[in-house]
């Protein structure tokens, strides 16, 4: 199976020369993905709306490989302020409590200060529930 490249259509991807995603056989590679709404290119203030939207581009992604949030089996969270990590769990619990992938979290600089989470994971096709 060739490599297939996924798009979101956000501006960033071209300008800064990545994929949404990356799927090589049974694995899918889901960017760092941020709060942004790319259909409107626009991005809440509030860090667990953020939350949210992260994961609505994840599933997206996820749902242009074949795949879904079930085959997920590592996430990485990057915040600006590790601080804010456990306002998100009930929001990572929600969309990741029951698949219980390999997790990590790292508190560092995002490339625009209106990001306050970046999230990242790994699937593997059929691997999941």
């Amino acid at each position: 199976m060739p490599r297939q490249l996924i798009s979101s259509g956000s501006t960033f991807e071209q300008e800064i020369g990545y994929s949404r995603a990356v799927v090589d056989g049974d694995w899918i590679f889901v960017s760092g993905t941020t709060g942004f709404d790319y259909g409107r290119m626009t991005i809440s203030d509030d860090l667990l709306e953020q939350a949210e939207q992260c994961f609505k581009n994840i599933q997206a992604a996820l749902g242009e490989a074949g795949t879904s949030m079930g085959d997920i089996v590592r996430v990485t969270y990057v915040l600006p302020h590790a601080a804010d990590f456990p306002k998100c769990w009930p929001i990572f619990r929600k969309h990741l409590g029951q698949i219980r992938p390999a997790a990590m979290m790292i508190s560092a600089g995002l490339s625009d200060p209106r990001m306050r989470i970046e999230i990242q994971v790994t699937a593997r096709r059929g691997s999941g529930t």
